[in-house]
């Protein structure tokens, strides 16, 4: 996994710089699945020759973060249909889990700072919707209910799954933006039960169903696609 934060501050080369510029972007959502990445394009945003840029390429697609594909070039990858919903499955069971054991130690503050993330989501959701900002805000609104889990086992394998989803780029309302505002009320509703003192059990499948729904869209957006493309290979 790329892990941004980490990497060397020194100076980099000019191979690592570019390699940098475009990881980051691939990362965080700017450079969506499929994407294609020209290289002379790239090399006058970064103000350096092809040479370096082509060497970032390399790197990443041995990273498996981009494709290259005769007559199409270099392509930010595809998201991995089956290797995403696995990983999500396995985030949901145990964020679910975290969330509902932290509950009870959330203060006032917390579900304050949580509600006003979720507004900023909101105000997303209604206007000029941008994907990237708002998976950004979706993993601090998850952030701020499971960061207080007690049990540190647990808190460690969220953190694990949400890496995971960043290496294959949580990028769902990328494709489903519809699914933004929906979001944005669950976790309302999720905020409110936590605020009421409701049960664990509850929480906890508040939570389940919230991310049930989500990866359900994605699902349904993979299907109508399928059968689109399908259709579009029997009509040649």
């Amino acid at each position: 996994m790329i892990d941004l934060a980490t990497l060397d501050t020194a100076a980099p080369s000019k191979s690592e710089a570019a390699y940098r510029y475009i990881a980051e972007r691939i990362v965080d959502g700017r450079y969506a699945p499929g994407r294609r990445l020209v290289l002379s394009q790239l090399a006058d945003e970064l103000d350096m020759s092809v040479v370096p840029v082509r060497e970032a390429i390399r790197r990443l697609e041995a990273e498996g973060l981009v494709t290259f594909e005769r007559n199409v070039g270099a392509q930010v990858a595809m998201l991995n249909a089956d290797e995403y919903t696995t990983a999500y499955q396995a985030l949901t069971v145990v964020e679910s889990a975290a969330i509902a054991l932290a509950a009870p130690l959330l203060e006032p503050a917390d579900l304050a700072r949580a509600r006003e993330v979720n507004d900023r989501m909101r105000a997303i959701a209604e206007s000029d919707f941008d994907p990237s900002t708002f998976t950004q805000l979706n993993v601090e609104f998850h952030r701020s209910l499971y960061a207080a889990c007690p049990n540190e086992h647990l808190l460690e394998y969220v953190q694990r799954g949400w890496n995971r989803l960043q290496t294959l780029r949580d990028s769902v309302f990328s494709f489903v933006p519809e699914r933004a505002p929906h979001s944005v009320e669950e976790h309302a509703g999720i905020v409110d039960l936590i605020d009421r003192g409701a049960p664990a059990a509850e929480i906890e499948a508040a939570v389940r169903a919230h991310r049930h729904h989500t990866i359900g869209a994605l699902h349904d957006y993979q299907t109508s696609h399928q059968h689109h493309d399908l259709a579009a290979i029997a009509a040649e």
